[in-house]
């Protein structure tokens, strides 16, 4: 699986070969069909890894009620830098399931509607604000997670620690100067 994983996310689903992935994994295209039926087969498979892990991790990260507001931040960041964890250890499934997919844009609209449930949660809580459009909200948090990951985090500019500060702070917070 891990070789299958790094050859589609270095060659893409349509120039990626089993002969390619089972050469690397010395093993036989025999052996490769005993486990699965076709490329597309494993290519599924990982693509249902991505999103079962993703949606576990992005369901973790729901506020419990009755956090301190100094404490928010705080556990805002925690439960983002997680996420950019899992994108940083899981780098090719990653890709395959942010970039590389069909199913990739229907998997950034999943995580953007747990996002959004996850906030109206919070929201009805008394952490946010009532008078957001937090579908709105939730795509911007995905779209930044998204750009983040492949322009900070993978690239080595950034830890998922610093980069989950750095959203927190801009989405609790904003651009404008306190007096």
């Amino acid at each position: 699986m891990n070789i299958a994983a790094k050859q589609f996310a270095s060659y893409g689903y349509h120039d990626t070969k089993i002969s390619a992935i089972v050469h690397e994994a010395n093993v036989t295209q025999p052996t490769f069909y005993l486990y699965f039926k076709s490329k597309d087969a494993i290519f599924q498979e990982l693509i249902g890894i991505f999103k079962d892990k993703l949606h576990n991790h992005v369901e973790q990260s729901r506020l419990s009620s009755g956090i301190e507001t100094d404490d928010l931040l705080q556990r805002i960041a925690t439960n983002i830098s997680l996420i950019f964890h899992f994108f940083q250890e899981n780098e090719q499934v990653a890709r395959i399931g942010l970039f590389l997919s069909e199913e990739a844009i229907e998997i950034k609209k999943q995580m953007a509607k747990q996002i959004e449930d996850n906030l109206t949660v919070e929201a009805e809580d008394g952490y946010f604000h009532t008078n957001i459009n937090l579908s709105i909200v939730a795509s911007a948090i995905v779209g930044v997670i998204e750009h983040f990951t492949f322009m900070k985090l993978w690239t080595g500019l950034n830890t998922p620690e610093e980069l989950s500060i750095e959203i927190t702070k801009l989405f609790l917070y904003g651009l404008i100067k306190e007096n």
